[in-house]
């Protein structure tokens, strides 16, 4: 892959590196760490923002702070793989509360969720109320994450320039 083809060069992929490890830097920091006036980063960030390559900023929530201390890895396959009922269990998907992760995958599952709550009382509850409730649901299966042992917004061979050689 070719840098040039990404829209950004050396500066960005630090000013990006920079925004990974912390959202609210400002611009005098970010330039201070990239070797560029506050007024270039600025420049460089709106470009990067209106682009796309940026696409928001938010915080990250200690969600085992707030008690949720639960993640469940829920892989949904269906009983059809017909475009409408793909697009209808999507839509169904999107009003489920404790959901806060899904995606359609490959392989012989069909969908991956991740489902956070409070113990493992509650997952039986969402697992009746939201999860059974979904339309072409044919196998539910669910794993629980015993410890974290990475969580990266950003995988860093994607901020690194060597990759784009």
């Amino acid at each position: 892959m070719d840098i040039e083809k990404t829209k950004v060069d050396r500066t960005d992929l630090r000013i990006l590196q920079a925004l990974v490890e912390n959202g609210r830097a400002s611009d005098v920091t970010l330039g201070e760490q990239v070797n560029l006036s506050s007024t270039a980063v600025a420049r460089r960030r709106k470009i990067m923002e209106d682009g796309g390559i940026i696409s928001g900023y938010s915080a990250i929530i200690a969600q085992k702070e707030l008690g949720y201390t639960i993640t469940a890895m829920v892989l949904i396959e269906l009983s059809s793989q017909e475009e409408q009922k793909l697009i209808e269990f999507e839509e169904a998907v999107l009003s489920c509360p404790s959901m806060s992760f899904c995606s359609f995958i490959s392989g012989e599952n069909d969908f991956m969720m991740l489902i956070n709550v409070r113990s493992f009382e509650q997952y039986d509850l969402v697992y009746r109320a939201e999860l059974s409730k979904l339309p072409y649901v044919s196998k539910i299966r669910s794993s629980f994450l015993l410890h974290e042992v990475a969580r990266r917004r950003v995988a860093p061979a994607v901020l690194d320039p060597r990759s784009y050689r």
